[in-house]
């Protein structure tokens, strides 16, 4: 097992371009993980809209949205390293795997929805594999992420 990810820090204005689009596919999911817990908490693919905490960075929070391999779609949780992170299944099991999905996401409702706050902005987008925990493999393509007003 092992996790690559890729972070950009980047400033976007949700008044104006609340929506995320991406696309994405995974190979395969994982077996006999419980997304839920610390030893299974690793995903085929993993896209995290961050919004920081400044100087106090232990206020820095992350909406996940995660290709699951076991949860159900539309599943939220918190993760299991921390209570700054929650977790949304947009994809679930093997359904959809092997070929390319498109994703649209309004960033405030959904922040809304499982942080409890209003945003304005955004102020990183990363991308993530892992199986570190689970110590099995798998392999993710992401295409084009971008922001639209709509």
């Amino acid at each position: 097992g092992a996790a690559s990810g890729l972070y950009r820090e980047i400033q976007v204005d949700l008044q104006r371009t609340p929506w995320l689009h991406w696309s994405w596919r995974v190979d395969r999911v994982l077996s006999g993980v419980d997304e839920r817990t610390k030893t299974g908490d690793d995903y085929p693919a993993r896209v995290y809209v961050v919004v920081s905490g400044g100087a106090a960075f232990w206020k820095t929070r992350s909406l996940v949205y995660v290709w699951s391999s076991h949860q159900p779609v539309g599943a939220t949780w918190h993760n299991a390293f921390t209570s700054n992170a929650r977790v949304m299944a947009l994809r679930s099991g093997t359904q959809d795997a092997g070929r390319w999905v498109s994703e649209k996401r309004d960033i405030r409702a959904d922040f809304r929805q499982l942080f409890g706050e209003e945003i304005a902005q955004i102020d990183a987008v990363a991308l993530m594999t892992d199986t570190d925990n689970s110590g099995q493999s798998a392999t993710a393509w992401y295409g084009d992420i971008y922001f639209t007003a709509r």
